[in-house]
């Protein structure tokens, strides 16, 4: 596999003695294919895949990689507990070493283990949201994780995965995991196994296949601050409403400041930069979100700093007062670049199709209904890989509504473009 130049951070790294990425192919968490087996711990796996978990389990305990489903998405894991094995995550990526990583727990009382209290507040969405994609942030017990893991602050990302093969992994390693994305830094989050594979063989110690994930966004990251208002550090499977109909308060969005990390070359062509979004409450919640964000170099979590999720190609977002607006601009767009000798690529729901010309791109591909964001969640980093498979140098994508679920869409999109959009009008 050759380097990829398109990474904006550091070279990955092979490790030495890895010869060949292990690679277990499960039956649990594919469709069609539970069947009600439970292992031990009373988790949906396949009997037959308990022993490719223990094996992965095995290799995690001794140090090295492995990369598992969860809901959101594949998670490459490390013991958060060893430095070297923790390193050798960010080696793999080519992740930057101010990011801090997310750590995973397969039981609510390993969480006393791990930080030094829990806001009621943070106690209520846990009750409401674990297992499944709610990461918070709370203050890290000193001395008990690796310091690279929460890149120096005083704070530590939590989650419960929702996913039966990732729990089994989980309790089966006995330890906490750091689990990023399983992806080179920078790209596309991988959804399938074949996305790791794609990624990052060679680099890795393991794979465990467990199909495709279900929510196929990263999970959302909040923090509770001391008068029990809760700051949205990354948007994703969990949705400001389903946050404020636990909390009884709106949440806030913390966003990082200007002038951001953003690689040379990620905005596409005849875009124009997007002010940061207006903070939903204001107030007090919207104080709360940048005391949250903070002033430290490090991100309070994931996905606060650096551009993400990008394909190759140059890539731009159309937004406009109506969608007829939108199309005539994309279209006119994708035909100049097209003239201008690019492989152009398209990224439409699926209600504003006939709005285009026949073939409007090189590759178009459709995120489904407008009225079904859980398909376009649950689609977008295949889709954006797909670009990459057609070789797309330019792509534009339509804009969504920034309600429910469409947030967490917009967030990733505006990360993959750079913050490049284009105003249709």
């Amino acid at each position: 596999m050759t380097e990829d130049q398109h990474s904006p951070f550091a070279a990955q790294r092979r490790s030495g003695h890895i010869e060949s990425t292990l690679y277990w192919s499960l039956a649990s968490g594919k469709e069609g294919t539970n069947g009600g087996t439970e292992s031990s711990d009373g988790l949906p796996v396949s009997t037959s895949d308990l022993g490719m978990i223990s094996e992965a389990a095995t290799l995690l305990r001794s140090g090295e990689t492995v990369a598992f489903p969860t809901e959101t998405v594949y998670g490459l894991g490390a013991d958060a507990r060893n430095t070297a094995a923790v390193e050798a995550v960010f080696a793999a990526k080519g992740r930057p070493s101010d990011n801090p990583l997310i750590v995973h727990i397969a039981r609510r009382e390993d969480l006393g283990h791990l930080v030094t209290e829990v806001h009621p507040v943070a106690e209520a969405l846990i009750d409401a949201f674990w297992p499944g994609p709610l990461t918070l942030v709370l203050p890290v017990r000193p001395g008990v994780l690796s310091p690279l893991v929460t890149a120096g602050l005083d704070t530590v990302g939590v989650r419960m995965p929702d996913h039966p093969v990732a729990l089994a992994l989980l309790r089966a390693a006995d330890c906490p995991v750091a689990a990023p994305s399983a992806n080179r830094s920078g790209r596309p989050s991988p959804t399938l196994a074949a996305h790791v594979l794609e990624d990052l063989a060679g680099y890795i110690g393991g794979v465990l296949d467990g199909g495709a994930a279900g929510v196929g966004l990263e999970s959302t990251v909040v923090q509770v601050q001391p008068d029990g208002t809760v700051a949205v550090l990354r948007p994703g499977g969990i949705t400001a409403e389903q946050l404020a109909a636990v909390t009884g308060t709106e949440a806030a969005a913390a966003e990082p400041a200007a002038g951001a990390d953003t690689p040379a070359g990620a905005s596409g062509g005849g875009s124009v930069p997007v002010p940061p979004a207006a903070v939903p409450g204001g107030g007090e919640a919207g104080a709360a979100a940048q005391a949250a964000a903070g002033n430290s170099p490090a991100p309070r979590a994931p996905g606060m700093k650096y551009t993400h999720y990008a394909p190759r190609g140059a890539l731009g977002i159309v937004r406009g007062s109506s969608a007829q607006r939108v199309a005539e601009t994309a279209a006119g767009l994708l035909q100049a670049a097209q003239r201008a000798g690019e492989i152009t690529g398209l990224l439409l729901f699926e209600e504003h199709r006939a709005l285009y010309p026949a073939d409007p791109a090189a590759c178009t591909v459709s995120l489904g209904s407008l009225s079904s964001p859980e398909e376009a969640a649950r689609f977008l980093y295949a889709a954006l890989r797909r670009f990459d498979e057609a070789g797309a140098t330019y792509i534009l994508a339509e804009a969504c509504p920034v309600t429910g679920l469409g947030a967490a869409i917009m967030n990733r999109l505006m990360k993959a473009a750079g913050e490049s959009v284009i105003d249709a009008g």
